[in-house]
């Protein structure tokens, strides 16, 4: 079985969420298809995105919720899983579901690199909206956000500072911007380090022939 973001289901969901349907999930799922899957030799199933009420067990299940893990609960029904997780303190949160893996956040830097330009703009908020509300930023601070992920790449680049965090902070630095705190989850902007798709694979095999008791 392989869920991803291109379910039926999980289009129709797309299309409800208005400006909402730019999240990071959907953009992640979409370079796990495309550069981590194909490098992986594995016998299990997948699902890189959550689409409640499709899955199966011996499944390798990307889990993209960090503030709300328990959206996930409804695997509790299938056995044999591998929960990949992107901040480490989400698997103690869904270790009742499974096996928990920590791999670093992962992009594909290749792709990136078209979008680098000069720096003309200061300081700016990158992300989604609901991702900064409860937050006061200082005066003069831009806020990129609401649009498409290559026009958001486009704008980012000519920024000198950025406020981001996940894949979003990641990305920042493949373009050269410097990274700065504003959740308190993430207070050492250094967290975010950069990765390539295709090293996270490499990290991710290994992890998964420990499970499965494989020698390569």
């Amino acid at each position: 079985m392989f869920i991803t973001h291109k379910h039926i289901d999980y289009k129709k969901r797309q299309e409800r969420l208005g400006a909402g349907k730019y999240n990071g999930a959907y953009y992640y799922s979409i370079e796990i298809v495309n550069n981590i899957v194909p490098r992986i030799k594995t016998d299990r199933n997948w699902m890189t995105i959550n689409v409640s009420g499709y899955a199966c067990d011996h499944a390798i299940i990307f889990i993209h919720n960090n503030v709300h893990p328990e959206l996930y609960d409804w695997l509790a029904l299938y056995k044999d899983l591998v929960l990949v997780c992107g901040i480490p303190e989400t698997c103690d949160k869904v270790k009742h579901l499974g096996i928990p893996i920590y791999l670093p956040l992962s992009v594909d830097v290749e792709y990136l690199e078209q979008y680098k330009t000069e720096k003309t703009k200061e300081v700016a908020f990158v992300g989604r909206q609901p991702k900064r509300m409860g937050y006061e930023f200082p005066p003069g601070t831009d806020f990129v956000e609401k649009m498409p992920r290559e026009e958001l790449l486009a704008e980012m680049a000519e920024y000198r500072k950025v406020y981001a965090v996940g894949r979003t902070a990641i990305e920042a630095r493949v373009l050269g911007c410097e990274v700065l705190p504003y959740d308190e989850r993430f207070p050492d902007p250094d967290f975010w380090k950069v990765l390539d798709n295709k090293d996270a694979a490499d990290i991710l095999q290994k992890k998964l022939d420990e499970i499965d008791k494989i020698r390569r």
